[in-house]
């Protein structure tokens, strides 16, 4: 109070010695009560307005606090982690869609089908074809147990996994978890730590598909997934669909292409045209499937009409569990007015996880090498 209000203070002090000098002496009479109180309220009214006058021209004031005297901690220097601070795991991966079979879908007891999941490699590390997509736990649907990635996927890529199975006998939801396995054997999958499996959901419904009597079931449809495919020629990897003026070579999907015979095909085919070079190739490798016994391989091969010069060999070849390539059949065409129908078994590689790949090569000059695989597919 006297710091903050000194001439409060000493205005005070000296009323209080002017009443101090007025006091009645010895023998004096005795000021009444009443006096006493006009001189208190004459004291209070002055000291009431010299303390307004002094707050209003008094400057405020800046405390100091030192260190000691204050609760509030010190600021952190600690500069907080930041995302590239935080190493990237080498393997890891980015569920991006489900291509086929989305969750929830129905089928019939016993139906087959085929899942494919595209994922994103969001590690450091490339996946090679020693990297395999594997069932990890939960229903596996008659899946296979692995399934080895058919080339590399370098970080920041995505691909397109497939794995075929088979509805349960029973109606309800089923749910299989999948992941990725690498080169040491280690499963890895999603999530920031890559512990999280990618998964298939289904809902099985109503009764079993009875046995077909009017022919076989298509397993495997070949122009429904011609773009999984990894088409390649002598010049590189080629693009899905491609220009049928690409000199690189191409590969197209035809809804109902007219044949060297004159019909059309009442069908879709794939013309799949070798490098524009002598005795030049093209190749499309498709994503792998669980070849199941009783299934074959069904297609009409020719050449397109107008295509006079046609002259060709096609392949059909395969892979089995990432082993070597093998050919399972191989026929010359050329612009004679026939078309051939192929049918082959595939119960010997019943079992297996299959690359199947279809292949043209030019026989010489392939200006004209209009070549048309018509409906290929696997049947059962």
């Amino acid at each position: 109070m006297v710091k903050k209000y000194p001439i409060l203070f000493l205005a005070l002090l000296l009323v209080l010695m002017s009443l101090a000098c007025n006091l009645p002496s010895r023998g004096e009479k005795t000021p009444t009560p009443n006096a006493l109180t006009e001189v208190a309220q004459t004291v209070e009214a002055d000291l009431t307005e010299l303390a307004q006058t002094e707050e209003a021209t008094e400057t405020p004031q800046t405390v100091t606090v030192s260190p000691t005297e204050t609760s509030v901690p010190p600021t952190s220097t600690r500069v907080p982690p930041t995302a590239t601070d935080i190493p990237i795991p080498c393997d890891r991966a980015q569920f991006v869609t489900d291509v086929t079979v989305p969750d929830g879908t129905k089928f019939a007891p016993g139906d087959d089908f085929v899942k494919t999941w595209r994922l994103k490699n969001t590690g450091s590390c490339t996946w090679t074809t020693s990297y395999a997509l594997v069932f990890d736990s939960g229903d596996a649907m008659n899946g296979p147990a692995s399934i080895n990635l058919t080339g590399s996927v370098a970080p920041g890529q995505t691909i397109d996994l497939s794995a075929e199975m088979e509805a349960p006998d029973s109606n309800g939801t089923y749910r299989g978890n999948w992941k990725l396995r690498n080169a040491s054997n280690a499963k890895f999958g999603l999530g920031w730590d890559a512990s999280e499996p990618f998964y298939v959901i289904i809902k099985v419904v109503g009764t079993p598909t009875p046995t077909p009597t009017s022919g076989p079931t298509v397993r495997y449809d070949f122009i429904a997934n011609y773009c999984s495919a990894e088409w390649v020629s002598g010049a590189g990897t080629l693009p899905c669909p491609g220009g049928t003026g690409d000199a690189e070579g191409f590969v197209v999907k035809l809804d109902n292409p007219k044949l060297e015979n004159g019909v059309f095909a009442g069908t879709p085919g794939l013309e799949t045209h070798p490098e524009w070079v002598d005795n030049g190739v093209i190749t499309g490798k498709f994503p792998a499937i669980n070849v199941k016994d009783g299934y074959r391989f069904k297609s009409e091969i020719g050449c397109l009409n107008g295509g006079a010069s046609c002259d060709v060999k096609f392949q059909f070849n395969y892979r089995a569990d990432g082993g070597p390539l093998q050919t399972l059949g191989s026929w010359t065409e050329s612009y004679d007015g026939a078309i051939q129908s192929l049918n082959i078994d595939l119960s010997s590689l019943a079992g297996s996880s299959v690359e199947f790949v279809l292949a043209v090569q030019a026989n010489g000059p392939s200006d004209q090498d209009w070549a048309v695989w018509i409906n290929p597919r696997i049947e059962k």
